[in-house]
């Protein structure tokens, strides 16, 4: 299902989603995973939040006034004062439960210590100077650090897909991206955590001009729907993908028949359940279908 968020007008009574996060020294991780958890649930929000000795990443939802009230609390906190918190309209169902976790990392990557977007990390840059840079047909390369799943359903335009799976697959990708090392690079990525990471990485392996894409294609979208993104938003929540309006284009494809769709299922393999893109017809094949991967292994066997 999509859920438009062109400039959402989230009145009382309505259901926000709040997305945030923010690479910040933590000491206690564990005494304030339980301070986000009294409050998450004292004002019945559903979501899951990260948190680690690196910082905080969550998304929550819940009444516009309690997510309001929520966000407030999070700007409250001084190391946490001018964390951007992005909000896009909810519907009630995007979570079941609400899950505050202690982590070693607020993105799975497990890179080298070295590794650390508050010492280094890529130059941000803010949507509308990328935008600028589409106009003027700037010479810049675009690296979408999600997984390749969330690529099929939207991306940038001619922006690279390096075929991770994993946030922590990018280092067994990097003879691919080798010819972009000394060329000037946009990491982007949903809110903007994966790739802040994932650029201190590049910066990390010798790239030599790397920026980052501040608030991710969130805020991109926000600003400029319809524009330069093609397809839709994919989110890891119920709602599964946002449309954010404007002139867009459908971009995914059916993974068996090629028509164009942005429905996602999960493979009915227990050893699998990957998220992939099918359309209804090819989906409704036998209730359920493998994903072309394990479908192939079955006819191979």
């Amino acid at each position: 299902m999509l859920w438009g968020c062109r400039r959402p007008v989230m009145a009382l009574g309505m259901h926000t989603v709040l997305l945030f996060y923010k690479y910040v020294t933590v000491i206690e991780p564990q005494k304030y995973a339980d301070v986000l958890r009294i409050k998450a649930e004292e004002l019945r929000l559903a979501g899951r939040i990260l948190v680690a000795e690196e910082g905080l990443n969550g998304t929550v939802e819940g009444l516009t006034e309690h997510a309001e009230a929520f966000a407030q609390f999070l700007l409250s906190d001084s190391r946490f004062a001018d964390m951007q918190i992005k909000r896009s309209l909810g519907n009630g169902k995007a979570f079941r439960t609400m899950k505050v976790k202690v982590r070693n990392e607020i993105v799975g990557t497990r890179f080298p210590k070295e590794v650390d977007p508050r010492v280094r990390t890529g130059k941000h840059v803010q949507p509308s100077v990328v935008r600028s840079w589409f106009e003027t047909g700037d010479d810049f390369t675009i690296i979408d650090m999600r997984n390749s799943y969330e690529f099929a359903s939207g991306r940038f335009k001619g922006s690279i897909d390096p075929g991770i799976q994993n946030s922590r697959d990018l280092p067994e990708k990097m003879a691919q991206l080798h010819p972009y090392k000394h060329k000037k690079v946009l990491t982007v990525c949903t809110g903007g955590v994966r790739c802040e990471k994932m650029s201190a990485f590049l910066l990390e392996q010798g790239f030599s001009d790397v920026y980052q894409l501040d608030g991710g294609m969130h805020s991109y979208m926000e600003q400029y729907p319809g524009e330069d993104f093609e397809g839709t938003l994919y989110t890891f929540d119920n709602r599964v993908v946002m449309n954010f309006g404007g002139n867009r284009t459908i971009v995914g494809k059916c993974s068996y028949c090629g028509a164009h769709t942005e429905r996602y299922v999960n493979c009915k393999s227990d050893a699998c359940k990957a998220h992939y893109v099918a359309c209804e017809q090819c989906a409704a094949y036998d209730r359920a279908r493998n994903c072309v991967q394990c479908e192939a292994k079955t006819v191979s066997v």
